[in-house]
């Protein structure tokens, strides 16, 4: 009587055991379309969507990625992005330049490689324009460390009549435009 008793308790163990971890591969393949749906819907629920634009700029493949954030509103310069202080030039994560090739900048030489790109806005004057080796910063500026600085340039802000409201970073000639409300700031790369 005590070994049927046994074997039952290791009969009804094993189906409990067995059922619950089975999945079939239907119920797997939903699974990881619910895990891909749920990353895209994150994407693009962003207040400020990710970009990346690719292109050449003198014959070399050139890559910006970074967040886009809008206006909506917002005093931009001098309050929500203040001057003289390191700006992540995008929103999120360090906006990112990739070089396949040796480049300069502002007349200054940038090695190929992935660099992390902030800005320091002033009120009057030139803007300075930092090329990091930190390139993936999850939080930004939040992580700069200037002691990482590979170059820093000189660049003179435009002001346009007409606003735009969402960043955008843009591989054009003199190499690559960033414009967001009424800043134009032009970077030239060879």
């Amino acid at each position: 009587m005590n070994n049927r008793y046994t074997i039952w308790v290791f009969v009804i163990f094993g189906a409990l055991l067995f059922s619950c971890s089975s999945k079939t591969s239907e119920e797997a393949s939903t699974e990881m379309e619910t895990m891909e749906s749920t990353e895209e819907s994150s994407e693009e629920s962003r207040p400020s969507p990710l970009e990346v634009k690719t292109g050449q700029i003198s014959g070399k493949d050139f890559r910006v990625q970074y967040g886009s954030p809008a206006v909506k509103g917002r005093e931009l310069w001098g309050d929500l992005v203040p001057y003289n202080v390191v700006w992540r030039t995008g929103a999120n994560e360090a906006t990112y330049v990739d070089l396949s090739a040796d480049m300069t900048v502002e007349g200054k030489t940038l090695a190929a490689g992935k660099y992390s790109m902030f800005t320091i806005p002033k009120e009057n004057g030139k803007w300075t324009v930092i090329f990091n080796s930190e390139w993936d910063l999850e939080h930004g500026h939040f992580q700069y460390d200037e002691k990482n600085d590979v170059l820093r340039v000189e660049v003179s802000p435009e002001w346009v009549a007409e606003a735009q409201e969402r960043l955008s970073i843009d591989i054009e000639s003199p190499g690559l435009v960033i414009r967001w409300e009424k800043l134009k700031l032009p970077i030239t790369i060879q």
